[in-house]
């Protein structure tokens, strides 16, 4: 492998409580015993990984505020270290949330609906709202599932210039996240063609890994497998 090679093993949260027919974004659920367990075997994946490929691990691993996706970084941090004397430490990152729906978080989609057909100033939202990829609920604080993809994409692309601009040995970097945002991202990331976002999701707590190539500055997948989307349930709001 190139020295200037970095991985980024990107990980949606593991299985949590979370609130049935209800968008995701901002709900604060805690992890399931089940997404404990998936995130403690992500760890020993991301570990295996590293070895067989003589990457270093960085030593920051990257997740979003929510509670979830916090939980799924803790657990790969304490299970690392106890492999392999890992020392690293989670920061958190705004940037790596899932779509806001903003002034409507935490309703389920049947009350959000409800309360936009009582605003007279705006028009009722598509059928097919939840996985449009342009629409914005009209509301302080909503942003498109594009929007959300862009913000990560950012985020990835500037933490990765950083890593080519600093990181002389061959690096992994833990990045934990939600899967809607990502596949947007990884969509505007040349990763994922726009048909895909649809048609794929993330496992939870399972890692996909992608090589961030230095000269060219763009990605290419190189492990991991995404998990098919049921064509009857189209649905992004995780």
């Amino acid at each position: 492998m190139n020295e200037a090679t970095h991985i980024l093993a990107f990980l949606r949260h593991g299985e949590y409580h979370q609130k049935p027919n209800t968008p995701s974004a901002l709900q604060h659920g805690a992890l399931t015993t089940l997404g404990q367990q998936q995130a403690a075997r992500a760890a020993e994946d991301v570990y295996h990984y590293a070895q067989a490929h003589g990457l270093r691990l960085h030593p920051e691993i990257d997740t979003s505020h929510s509670l979830r996706a916090w939980q799924t970084a803790d657990t790969l941090k304490q299970t690392l270290k106890h492999q392999a004397g890992f020392q690293g430490r989670i920061v958190e990152q705004k940037t790596l949330h899932e779509r806001s729906v903003g002034a409507l978080a935490n309703l389920s989609v049947t009350e959000i609906e409800h309360i936009l057909e009582q605003d007279p100033r705006v028009e009722s939202p598509p059928l097919n709202w939840k996985s449009d990829s342009h629409y914005r609920l009209p509301v302080h604080g909503a942003e498109s599932l594009l929007s959300a993809g862009e913000r990560v994409a950012g985020h990835l692309n500037r933490t990765f210039t950083s890593l080519a601009q600093t990181e002389t040995q061959p690096t992994l970097k833990i990045v934990v996240g939600h899967g809607a945002s990502f596949r947007h991202a990884a969509f505007l990331l040349g990763l994922l063609s726009f048909e895909d976002i649809a048609q794929k999701s993330m496992h939870h707590a399972r890692p996909l890994y992608f090589e961030y190539r230095t000269r060219s500055q763009d990605w290419r997948h190189r492990h991991g497998e995404w998990k098919q989307r049921a064509r009857a349930n189209p649905s992004m709001i995780d």
